[in-house]
């Protein structure tokens, strides 16, 4: 049994371990303001509301993605499959021209989204706030797709697959 003396104050570091034994899906989070495109890897990406349909997205400060949703209102994620881990690497450097290689379908409202990803949702900003060292929106989604496929996973560090136990899927209560 773990006592009360075993908890600390996590520092960054520390909190980046404890949270890497959360296994998250990898999104690509994309916009374009002004005519630039941007866009960036993320696993920080949530349902919030399903009528109507809102998601939360926290971009990290000082990037051009968070300039890019803030200037244009709107952004689109492309939720990935467990083939896309190159995008993913892609849209994670840091600097770069992210656009240059690959392959790119378009929204209704013209934002770039990552062909054959899994899901691809385009967003309208209805909110958003500042938390702690990141940036939080909130987007409805106006538009949405999606494919049959293996999601790419994200733990400690570390690309992969889910491995199913072959149960019987837990139903939604609604």
């Amino acid at each position: 049994m773990a006592l009360a003396h075993d908890f600390v104050e996590p520092d960054a570091m520390a909190m980046r371990q404890l949270m890497g034994h959360f296994l998250t899906g990898v999104a690509v989070i994309t916009t374009e303001c002004d005519g630039e495109r941007s866009g960036m890897t993320i696993s920080s990406l949530t349902s919030i509301s399903l009528e109507p349909p809102i998601l939360m997205i926290s971009l990290n400060f000082n990037t051009r993605t968070l300039d890019g949703v803030k200037g244009s209102g709107r952004f689109a994620a492309s939720i990935l499959g467990v083939k896309q881990e190159s995008v993913a690497r892609q849209f994670a450097s840091r600097g770069g021209e992210r656009f240059a290689e690959g392959s790119f379908d378009e929204t209704p409202g013209g934002l770039p989204v990552i062909t054959g990803a899994l899901a691809q949702l385009e967003c309208e900003v209805v909110s958003d706030h500042i938390i702690g060292d990141h940036h939080v929106f909130f987007g409805q989604v106006r538009h949405a797709r999606d494919r049959k496929g293996a999601e790419l996973v994200f733990n400690a560090g570390k690309f992969g697959s889910f491995h199913d136990f072959n149960h019987d899927a837990v139903p939604w209560v609604f």
